[in-house]
């Protein structure tokens, strides 16, 4: 029997998404070891991986021959990244980790990665391609003093909305490009907030679109949803990744206001919530293993519409052996 052990790197607080894995897996009957590897053993995520792995941090210059020998080590048949500053790495590196490991990397092209990472490459191609995006201010706009607020202030490669303000004063303004590192300023937008999952195949073929409203977030992130098959949403988000052709599972940030559809970002990777897409039926987990299956899919809607979901925290209770005490 075929094995399809799957290592998700960064696995943090990813504890839904270990466990989407794991449900996929025995649904479909095959034999999967959901390893979740993180560079600090207090991830909560780790604890309830099939194995656990510490791994070296990003930016130490071991961290790809340790993927590499992990992969051989465990038998890993495919690679998720789950945080943004994996992406660029990863996608660089990707022909030598799978010449060398055999194990697939679920990142889009460099290409790919460059346009998301970088919130003035994201504003230039959505612009250049006809997508509606909130005006960007120049450094001269700025300086002339001239602006209608509230503005909106971000890092040119920031997530997880730190540091990210909304901005009613010229002397706000003035304090939080001080504390912002190298600072986008745009139009402050208003409106329906909506996260859209959207996965695609290994060669960029779109099978699902889940746009989710953001009834409530917490430190960037939602912890409240709604799943809503919006005709508008969808249409608009398969005109953007036949252009920009990611792969995977990607998450894409926008807002429906009196201008329509205004996009904010586009993260080429799983984001926090995507369980509640993957619970309504668009299952990204069980897609993949289909898929390194040798299985065709075809694009679908399948999932439910209009349920909610409500996100809250729990918490596990390691011993001296930093083994799961359990109640």
């Amino acid at each position: 029997m075929n094995e399809y052990n799957i290592l998700i790197l960064s696995a943090g607080r990813r504890v839904e998404l270990v466990q989407c894995f794991q449900k996929a897996a025995q649904r479909l009957n095959i034999k999967s070891n959901v390893v979740a590897g993180d560079c600090s053993e207090t991830a909560p995520a780790i604890y309830f991986a099939d194995r656990k792995v510490i791994l070296p941090r990003i930016n130490e210059p071991n961290y790809i021959d340790e993927i590499i020998n992990i992969c051989k080590l465990e038998n890993i048949v495919l690679i998720i990244p789950t945080i943004d500053t994996d992406l660029l790495l990863l996608a660089q590196e990707k022909d030598r980790i799978e010449s060398e490991s055999g194990t697939k990397v679920l990142v889009s092209s460099p290409e790919v990665i460059s346009i998301c990472r970088d919130k003035t490459n994201t504003q230039r191609f959505l612009e250049n391609n006809g997508f509606k995006i909130p005006k960007m201010y120049s450094e001269e706009e700025l300086a002339s003093g001239d602006l209608q607020f509230p503005l909106f202030i971000k890092p040119k490669a920031g997530s997880s909305s730190i540091n990210a303000f909304e901005v009613h004063t010229i002397e706000e303004l003035a304090t939080y490009r001080t504390l912002v590192k190298e600072p986008i300023v745009q139009d402050f937008m208003q409106g329906d907030e909506f996260t859209v999952d959207v996965f695609l195949d290994f060669d960029g073929n779109l099978i699902t679109v889940v746009p989710r409203l953001r009834m409530a977030t917490r430190s960037g992130e939602i912890s409240k949803g709604k799943i809503i098959k919006d005709r508008e949403i969808i249409n608009d988000i398969k005109k953007l990744v036949k252009i920009l052709r990611p792969i995977g599972h990607i998450t894409v940030q926008l807002m429906k206001t009196k201008k329509g559809i205004e996009y904010v970002e586009v993260n080429p990777r799983f984001g926090g919530g995507a369980p509640m897409s993957i619970q309504s039926g668009a299952d990204s987990c069980e897609n993949l293993y289909r898929l390194l299956m040798g299985d065709t899919l075809e694009y679908n809607e399948n999932y439910r519409d209009n349920i909610m979901f409500f996100r809250f925290d729990n918490s596990i209770c390691l011993d001296e052996n930093m083994e799961i005490v359990q109640w």
